[in-house]
């Protein structure tokens, strides 16, 4: 009987040691400094993107453009002894517009830091966004057709896709491209800025 009851003492024993243990290592855990703020990796904000795709195609930059257009259709008869000529002059005048196409902006390309209110954006090169012909303003100077040669319907529409292709290079290398990327850089820091982020950088797809 003595040593059942010495037995059971000594579990009892045991069991309030493994408390008193316990007990005491919660203790020193709650005393402990907690472990250090991990770091968090800038990440997309879905807000952002949504605002940014709300702007769709951003439109920033219109040139007026007036080109003179000389089309000709050189032809042959005779044998190649003769080359009569269809030809026809086009004034031409029109618009070219440039942006900026915010539909390409992926979440990748957006990181946010809620710390710092810190956005970065990472944006597609601005393009010429369309280009038409003022017809008010177009039309054509001149139409000749030689004697033996035949008239070609079809060359007042070429001369009209030349021109408006002239428009479009000539608009870029006046620079429209720039103006398209500042405008729309004023555009897009201050609607982030409105977003509640301080620091708002931007950078762009042709420049690395």
């Amino acid at each position: 009987m003595s040593s059942t009851f010495a037995r059971v003492a000594a579990v009892a024993a045991a069991l309030l040691g493994v408390v008193i243990g316990a007990f005491l290592l919660g203790r020193l855990d709650a005393g402990r400094a907690p472990d250090p703020t991990p770091q968090v990796a800038l990440r997309a904000n879905p807000g952002v993107v949504m605002a940014i795709h709300d702007v769709a195609r951003l439109d920033s930059t219109s040139y007026h453009v007036e080109k003179v257009i000389e089309a000709r259709d050189e032809q042959s008869r005779l044998w190649g002894l003769v080359h009569p000529k269809d030809a026809i002059l086009l004034v031409a005048a029109g618009d070219v517009v440039a942006g900026v196409d915010l539909a390409k902006v992926r979440d990748e390309d957006v990181h946010v830091d809620e710390t710092t209110h810190t956005v970065r954006v990472h944006l597609p090169a601005p393009e010429v966004t369309s280009s038409a012909l003022d017809e008010r303003a177009t039309h054509v100077y001149s139409r000749t057709t030689d004697v033996l040669a035949t008239r070609d319907e079809r060359l007042e529409g070429e001369a009209r896709r030349a021109a408006e292709e002239e428009m479009r290079k000539e608009a870029v290398d006046a620079g429209i491209l720039e103006r398209a990327r500042a405008s729309a850089d004023r555009t897009l820091r201050a609607l982030l800025r409105s977003l509640g982020y301080d620091q708002v950088e931007l950078d762009w797809a042709d420049r690395g």
